[in-house]
């Protein structure tokens, strides 16, 4: 059996990625993936090892809390918006499709908070960030002239920070467990190691 990467010393088979990459390019849009064998479909094949990996790892994880997925978070709730999911990272925003990954970070990050302080240098920082747009006289939606209260939207800075929080909280969490528990096989390194030859970020 060829093997693509370990997780936490049990093998996964090159069979798995190639079952992974077939579903993926039977898929609506597929003329739209890199051509396999090349250098970018390559590097498909290692985002997809990385996926497959990392869902190991947040099965076994999830198994080790006793976490079913029952009650878990929605997933518009952790990923509102795209900025959300590149926050977090591409990998791990596609397994939080899973309710038991939900359920997982909402365990590893139920301890995360904001402080007011935070939130009031937010504020500052940004003050119309939160303001309701307005109308001029031609109809048209214009910001405030000056940002609301803080009072009137502490609610919505703590949740948006929280939120952001919690994905950073989850992303360093995730990486230290795959750094202990992965194993990669050479051709299926991490797409962004600079040691892998079809690596394309140069400095």
């Amino acid at each position: 059996m060829s093997v693509a990467a370990t997780v936490a010393g049990v093998a996964v088979p090159v069979e798995a990625v190639d079952a992974a990459e077939t579903r993926l390019r039977g898929r609506r849009g597929a003329a739209t993936l890199p051509a396999a064998g090349t250098a970018e479909g390559r590097q498909l094949r290692r985002w997809l090892t990385q996926l497959i990996v990392t869902e190991r790892v947040v099965a076994a994880e999830a198994e080790a809390r006793g976490l079913s997925g029952r009650g878990a978070p929605a997933e518009r709730e952790l990923l509102p918006d795209a900025t959300a999911r590149l926050e977090i990272g591409s990998v791990a925003a596609a397994v939080l499709a899973d309710p038991r990954a939900r359920a997982l970070f909402a365990h590893v990050t139920a301890a995360v908070r904001v402080s007011d302080e935070e939130v009031a240098a937010y504020h500052a920082r940004n003050p119309l960030r939160f303001a309701v747009p307005r109308r001029d006289s031609h109809g048209w939606r214009v910001r405030p002239p000056a940002g609301p209260p803080l009072d009137d939207v502490r609610a919505a800075i703590a949740g948006h920070l929280l939120g952001a929080a919690r994905r950073r909280a989850f992303r360093v969490w995730l990486d230290a467990r795959r750094a202990a528990l992965v194993r990669l096989a050479p051709g299926y390194e991490h797409p962004g190691d600079p040691r892998q030859p079809d690596n394309t970020h140069r400095h």
